[in-house]
């Protein structure tokens, strides 16, 4: 089975793609270890390329750095179907309809009527995962994030363990990731990316990225997974806004995904249909 690692745009272009991290399967080292090599990292610059990359044949497995769902409170205030195995496709068929600026008036609108303190709405893998809510429109804009992902995951006809299974390929096959889970257990909070062009880089953050490299390479990554990064080394390592390597951290959370994989791909037995659930969370 192909792995994929991807970090996700809402508005790819060619200065900022989306990445995929692609291996040609997961292996084991001499001493039984998991191991999974980089075979090359691609640049998606548009959405007909996402699309088209979706719909090639499997079978694959793929960890994408966007959330595929919003919190089931947000959902229900929304009158969006919340049970039924098909609960999460109708959901997104409603924000398929949607603008993006239909859906942060939606988004805004649940924060304003919410106290100070407890404006979002969380999923349960927030929790662990550390990520934002996924109605965040802005710092980071995942709401964005998922309205421009989520849909094209549905018309692609992608099995989503857990959340959209019925009349699917089984063959390809898309788990939610998020690389900040691998990252801060490994740097805890130290930053080591950013695109703000003004504070785009400096030693600091190179260094943070030198230690995710060599403990990715070392398996010292909470996944335990040996990574072999290969050519793309360095590049991963000099690029200030970290796509390639955030690509990479998703890459893994696909292989220890499909190490899982007769253990429902290692995702919980009891994952919210509405929610999902962030793989390794």
């Amino acid at each position: 089975m192909r792995l994929a690692g991807v970090d996700f745009t809402s508005a790819p272009r060619p200065r900022k793609p989306i990445t995929v991290a692609l291996a040609d399967g997961l292996g084991r080292d001499p001493d039984g270890g998991l191991r999974v090599a980089v075979a090359r990292i691609e640049a998606l610059e548009s959405f007909d390329a996402w699309e088209a990359w979706l719909r090639a044949p499997g079978p694959w497995l793929a960890a994408l750095d966007f959330p595929f769902a919003f919190a089931r409170a947000f959902v229900a205030a929304q009158g969006w179907p919340t049970d039924g195995p098909d609960a999460w496709a109708a959901i997104t068929a409603r924000v398929a309809a949607l603008s993006r600026a239909e859906l942060v008036v939606r988004c805004r609108a649940w924060c304003d009527a919410r106290p100070a303190g407890d404006k979002f709405a969380h999923r349960a893998c927030d929790a662990t995962a550390g990520s934002s809510a996924s109605m965040k429109w802005v710092n980071p804009p995942v709401a964005l994030m998922l309205h421009a992902g989520a849909p094209r995951l549905l018309a692609a006809g992608v099995t989503l363990p857990g959340l959209h299974e019925r009349g699917t390929d089984p063959a390809r096959i898309a788990l939610e990731g998020y690389p900040g889970l691998p990252a801060r257990a490994v740097l805890g909070r130290a930053s080591y990316k950013s695109d703000d062009p003004k504070h785009r880089d400096d030693p600091g953050r190179r260094a943070a990225r030198e230690r995710l490299a060599a403990a990715l390479e070392a398996g010292a990554a909470p996944f335990g997974i040996r990574v072999d990064l290969g050519r793309w080394r360095d590049a991963c390592v000099a690029e200030a806004g970290a796509d390639r390597l955030d690509a990479v951290l998703c890459l893994v959370q696909a292989a220890w995904a499909c190490s899982r994989r007769d253990a429902n791909w290692g995702l919980p037995v009891r994952e919210d249909r509405v929610e999902g659930w962030i793989v390794g969370a």
